[in-house]
């Protein structure tokens, strides 16, 4: 069985999709279609802007989106892969429901768009902060952000991404103090991250109550494969739930490792990364064994695809 998934921000890189651009019908205009919601044109942003605008996260988000679903659809219309399930990283989980049917494109590049804005201005600049640490397990890691997260202040883990991987969020001060104790605990590195926002941690709950409002606005319709939701690494086929886990996704650890895991017991023993560079081919390679991984983005990759 096939597990599509779908990256998520900070695989964004100038360039990205210009050769399927180039090369086929369907890429273009799926990028024509992005850029009528938003309003410019998101082709020159991703193939010609600088790296710095388009990782601002307002506009991170509809690119990489947009990016994967084209990848999606050249590679749908020249082989006959189909997903079993599909999953996304944080934002990659809107892109894996546009996928499934359960979203329209249109819809997606407009609520993530306003997801990035929602993001970007629940928290002032300066006053969060993310970092990976390496070489804890995820029990400890939550043990390090519940010592430090007292008067008020935030530290909670992100982004559970592989055994012994964990992206930790909240207050500045609370995500450096835990830093140097999970240092001292034994993490083999702990590496501060460049991001604009602390990102799936209770301080983005503004953004979460703001979503809702954009989400209210779109229908979701049946899904043509099931998705495993980051936050709770669980499946659903049910698409009254999607709302609600993309509204809790904000606030939420993204669980992705136990995603896959889900995934391979569920019977997937080929996942099919699709969308710019291959973060997460890294990470499902870290988690599983007997499975096998490759990733779509490049006319170069196509002749493998076909024999997946």
């Amino acid at each position: 069985m096939i597990a599509f998934v779908f990256p998520g921000q900070g695989s964004q890189y100038v360039g990205m999709g210009k050769e399927l651009y180039d090369e086929f019908d369907i890429a273009k205009k799926t990028f024509q279609e992005a850029s009528d919601v938003l309003g410019f044109d998101l082709s020159k942003l991703c193939f010609e802007g600088e790296q710095s605008e388009l990782s601002l996260t307002a506009n991170a988000q509809p690119a990489l989106l947009t990016t994967s679903i084209a990848c999606l659809r050249v590679l749908e219309s020249e082989t006959s892969l189909k997903p079993n399930y599909v999953a996304g990283h944080s934002l990659g989980e809107y892109t894996a429901l546009v996928a499934n049917g359960a979203i329209e494109l249109s819809d997606a590049v407009h609520t993530v768009r306003k997801r990035g804005e929602f993001m970007q201005q629940a928290v002032p600049v300066g006053i969060g902060a993310m970092a990976a640490v390496l070489g804890l397990e995820k029990e400890k890691v939550e043990e390090i952000c519940n010592q430090v997260s007292q008067n008020g202040m935030v530290a909670s883990p992100a982004n559970l991404n592989a055994p012994g991987q964990t992206v930790i969020s909240g207050n500045k001060e609370a995500i450096e103090e835990a830093s140097e104790i999970a240092k001292s605990q034994g993490a083999k590195r702990v590496v501060p991250l460049d991001v604009s926002a602390p990102f799936h941690c209770a301080l983005m709950k503004p953004a979460a109550d703001s979503l809702s409002g954009v989400l209210n606005e779109i229908s979701v319709s049946k899904m043509s494969a099931p998705l495993v939701a980051n936050c709770t690494a669980s499946v659903t086929n049910d698409p009254s739930k999607i709302k609600e886990l993309l509204i809790s996704q904000v606030t939420s650890p993204v669980r992705w490792f136990e995603s896959v895991e889900v995934l391979q017991n569920e019977g997937c023993d080929k996942f099919i990364e699709i969308g710019p560079k291959n973060v997460l081919s890294g990470l499902i390679k870290r988690t599983l064994s007997d499975v096998t991984v490759s990733n779509f983005e490049k006319i170069s990759q196509l002749e493998s695809m076909k024999n997946v």
